[in-house]
């Protein structure tokens, strides 16, 4: 069965590489690139809708979705809990058939090394998230980052939260569900986040850097390929890989 892909954000990089990978690949079809200027009326007819925009336009991009009927992978950065709590509860009051997932990061060893950093938390009480991205990212901290920090206080659970600073102390990042974020935007870095874990005589990093967007294409095609048949809302390549991990919404 041929999965016809509609790209909001087709002009930008991830929507080109996107674009690229729907043309490319034997299952899927673009239905549809839309830029800035399009209506969102050509997602009409598309089962799958894919969301590289921006974090202003994103929520207008994945209603127009859920109203079409298709099923939607956002990969915008910016969504919170409660906003997607939010995509949530429209599903149930629109009866959607189709579901929403939403992808902090679509590179493979991201998230695993964000499901490494959940699993060690259970075992450091000291642990803070370093992450860096080029220039023009606009929002932090990033998604990934953001959630790398809620996966790590789910899974700490009952142990509680991280040891972190005063909440006055700015200069030692922003507290994300307890645990420390430190943003970097700058020139020369496409994508590097590194968790420091630290304990009584020892110290542990989990460091992931993303070299070029190729690290991103089999996350890409995954989550299209998954998404026709989600339900409700999935948050995370880590539950399309099998990753038992805790809920860190």
């Amino acid at each position: 069965m041929t999965i016809t892909v509609a790209v909001a954000g087709a002009t930008g990089k991830m929507g080109r590489l996107a674009t690229r990978l729907i043309d490319e690949a034997d299952d899927l079809e673009l239905h549809a690139g839309l830029d800035s200027s399009s209506s969102l009326d050509e997602l009409a007819g598309a089962d799958v809708v894919l969301d590289v925009t921006h974090p202003a336009a994103s929520a207008g991009i994945v209603e127009a979705a859920i109203e079409a009927g298709a099923a939607v992978v956002v990969g915008t950065s910016g969504w919170s809990r409660e906003r997607i709590a939010e995509v949530e509860t429209r599903l149930r009051e629109a009866d959607a058939t189709s579901g929403v997932i939403f992808v902090p990061n679509f590179s493979i060893g991201s998230v695993l090394g964000s499901a490494f950093a959940a699993f060690a938390a259970r075992h450091f009480d000291s642990i803070e998230i370093v992450e860096a991205h080029h220039a023009g990212k606009v929002d932090s901290p990033s998604g990934t980052a953001v959630r790398t920090a809620e996966l790590i206080a789910a899974s700490r659970g009952e142990l509680g939260p991280v040891s972190a600073p005063h909440a006055d102390q700015r200069a030692r990042g922003q507290l994300v569900s307890g645990v420390p974020i430190h943003s970097l935007r700058m020139d020369g870095i496409l994508a590097d986040q590194r968790v420091v874990l630290g304990a009584p005589g020892e110290s542990l990093q989990i460091t992931h850097s993303t070299i070029a967007p190729t690290a991103y294409e089999a996350g890409i095609l995954l989550a299209l390929r998954r998404a026709p048949s989600a339900e409700g809302v999935t948050v995370g390549l880590d539950a399309l890989l099998g990753l038992e991990l805790p809920d860190g919404r």
